[in-house]
Formats: C-alpha cells, structure tokens, sequence
C-alpha cells in the first residue's frame, strides 16, 4: 500500500442544503487537508453536456465525456474557493446554476458517469489529508474513511439557506420552486440503482437544521479527535 492511499479522509456526505459543503471547506482550512467537492465534477459533466448539445439521458456520449473531461481547479489554498475551467472557460458561477444543479442530478444518476469518475475522485486522496464533500463518499468513493459524517437538515430550512445562497449571487429564484426542486433531487438520489445517497452505517449522523456552521464544524473536530 503506497502513502498515496493511506492519507487520512473525512467524508461529509449529505442532500443540498445541508451545509456540507460550507463544513468541509471549513474544516479542510483547520486541518490543512486537501478538499474535494464531488459535486462540481457532476455538474461540470453536465455542464459540458449541454455546451456539446448531448441529451443528458444519454448515457453512452455522457459517460465519454465524464471519461475525459477537460476541467482544471484553480486551487485557492486560503478560502479553498478554486476557479473552475471547463475546456478554457472559466465556469466557477455558472456550474453553481439551478440547472446545472438539476443537471448534475440526472447524470449522476447514469452508473457509468459514475464509474468513469470513481478514479478522478479517489486521485485526491493525498498527504496530509483529504475532506471529500458529496453524496455517496463515505459509502462509496471512500469507504475505508477515518471518519463519515453524514449533515441532514429539514427540506425547508435547505431551500432557505439555498434561496439566500442564490440571492446573495444576484439570482432571482422563487422560494417555492427551489423546495419543490429539492423534493425532486431528494427522491431522484435517493432511489437510483447506484450510489443512491444514504448514510453510511457507521457514519455519524448531524442535524444542522438549527445548528450553526461554527458548531458543526467542532462537532465534527471532536469526532475526528476521538478517532485520532
């Protein structure tokens, strides 16, 4: 086993809305771990669909293109913010889009878009230390993980803090449609054959819906202290 796959991971996996991608930023910075957020691989794959007119149901071209997709991350070590370059261009706010969101679910659901981007996913597993932000990393892309975190939160409260996110940015979004989306996303990663998203048995599970991020991120410090 080489040092490569023996860097210690902290999976947060978890539906949108739940803050797992504001706590593992977070709690990446604190350790001086690397950060993955899976997520934006499946919404650059769907991206990448629609700039090349590809039905996203279209399993065989959407799996060629997750095979060799052309994406480079821009790492910014301070905020863990990267810029995201899909085929030169700079794509970082429109991958955060409601339809590349709804997009990136449908894809994910395809088995072979997901197994073409198990070994992109994995490959950030580095020394000192890897936070991999998803749906399905702990069960999945990293199962032998030090740590599982699994964040839930009501639907209501995910569509708040997603209807805020997206009005910060400038986006006018209706409240109703982003729960009635959420429902939808909700079901649809939940039932699919592969990956389905679930918490992990031996994941420790935590209710954000009125937690602050400052409180998770020591929660899940102190679980990660325990452990090592």
């Amino acid at each position: 086993m080489t040092e490569l796959n023996t860097a210690p991971v902290i999976t947060i996996d978890g539906p949108g809305g739940s803050g797992k991608g504001t706590v593992s930023r977070l709690l990446a910075r604190q350790l001086g771990w690397h950060f993955l957020d899976s997520g934006a691989l499946y919404r650059l794959v769907a991206l990448a669909a629609i700039h090349h007119s590809i039905a996203l149901g279209d399993e065989f071209n959407i799996k060629t293109l997750a095979a060799h997709l052309d994406v480079e991350f821009e790492s910014d070590e301070v905020d863990f913010e990267a810029r995201i370059w899909l085929e030169g261009e700079d794509v970082t706010e429109t991958i955060r889009s409601e339809e590349c969101g709804q997009g990136a679910s449908v894809v994910a659901a395809l088995p072979s878009v997901r197994q073409a981007l198990l070994a992109r996913q994995r490959a950030f597993q580095e020394p000192p230390g890897l936070v991999a932000d998803g749906r399905d990393m702990g069960t999945v892309v990293f199962p032998a993980a030090n740590l599982k975190i699994y964040l839930t939160a009501s639907r209501e409260e995910r569509a708040r803090r997603r209807h805020k996110q997206l009005n910060d940015k400038g986006m006018s979004v209706n409240l109703q449609r982003i729960l009635g989306e959420l429902a939808e996303r909700d079901a649809r990663d939940s039932a699919r054959s592969v990956s389905p998203l679930k918490s992990a048995p031996d994941a420790v599970v935590v209710d954000t819906t009125t937690a602050g991020i400052d409180e998770v991120v020591k929660r899940v410090l102190v679980e990660w202290q325990a452990r090592s």
